[in-house]
């Protein structure tokens, strides 16, 4: 952005609405290095503060100048220790699965804060390949982290900041930068669980799936945990369902699902369905542990699947 503007009104309603154009991007890398949404509105806040003191036709690059200093008032927050670390939905949702263990989908805090990505590889092998998609499940991971290395990773790998960028962010050259973002990146990566504990989960909610959309009861059972829990949100109210008898000669919900897409659900197995039109139909997540599913959460209510930012498979 450059060149002069007329003075008054007309500024500030440019201003307003040329920041408005970067906030939702501003929010996103605020809450990915902080953990919080509370503290991310703060920075976004404190950042258009800053802007309004500022000679905003004098700025060549908006979007960059936000960044950098959405940056800085986060890299503050961290190494001051002022953050408030309140991840929305609680922990279980980023801990190894255990019996009981579920995830719900519709817990009253909002469904966005829901990660959930597209399995286009069936074992993604790089955390970088959930984009900004990247939620929950990382910001426990994030937490090991320090703040210069945590800023420098979600800046340059989910945002593809670049190095230098990034560098001036930190007070660090490039070099400097692109080592430790490198260093974080293998930090993250040493605390995500194993590629192949990943398969295994798959393959144990895609087994679940082809017996349930074939009505084979004996392989349902085989895959299905004894005390198994099947909850089911749809517009009518909250139906659980307890125990692999149960849940096997219910299965319909999930079986409809076996024409739908896989699915990460803050780093769990999932499914997503789609109607004609475009239409989320239903979303499932699995919890699996040694080998057997524990829960299922399956999401029918059409007035909470349209709150979510949903991937689209194209």
């Amino acid at each position: 952005m450059s060149g002069a503007h007329p003075a008054g009104p007309i500024v500030e309603a440019f201003i307003v609405e040329a920041f408005e154009e970067h906030r939702a991007r501003l929010t996103a890398v605020a809450y990915r290095v902080l953990g919080s949404h509370a503290d991310a509105d703060d920075a976004v806040q404190e950042a258009w503060l800053r802007l309004s003191r500022q000679d905003a036709g004098a700025i060549d690059n908006l979007g960059g100048w936000l960044t950098t200093v959405v940056g800085r008032i986060s890299l503050d927050l961290l190494r001051s220790g002022r953050t408030r670390r309140t991840v929305p939905l609680d922990d279980r949702l980023t801990a190894p699965a255990r019996q009981g263990d579920v995830i719900d989908l519709a817990d009253p805090t909002d469904p966005t804060d829901l990660a959930v990505t597209i399995d286009r590889n069936p074992a993604p092998e790089d955390l970088v390949a959930l984009g900004e998609s990247i939620g929950l499940a990382l910001l426990t991971v994030l937490d090991s982290l320090r703040p210069d290395e945590r800023l420098a990773f979600v800046l340059h790998d989910v945002f593809a900041v670049p190095h230098g960028e990034t560098g001036a962010i930190l007070g660090k050259s490039a070099d400097a930068t692109k080592m430790l973002t490198s260093r974080a990146r293998r930090k993250v990566r040493a605390a995500q669980h194993p590629a192949s504990a990943r398969r295994g989960q798959r393959e144990v909610v895609q087994a679940f799936l082809a017996a349930a959309r074939d009505g084979r009861f004996e392989q349902l059972l085989q895959v299905l945990h004894p005390e198994v829990k099947f909850t089911v949100h749809s517009p009518n109210g909250r139906f659980v369902t307890l125990g692999a008898t149960e849940v096997a000669t219910r299965a319909r919900v999930a079986g409809s699902a076996a024409r739908g897409h896989m699915v990460t659900v803050n780093g769990r197995p999932g499914v997503i369905s789609w109607s004609e039109d475009g239409t989320p139909l239903s979303l499932l997540a699995f919890t699996v542990a040694d080998g057997r599913i524990t829960g299922i959460t399956a999401l029918i209510d059409p007035a909470r699947l349209a709150l979510m930012d949903l991937p689209h498979p194209v």
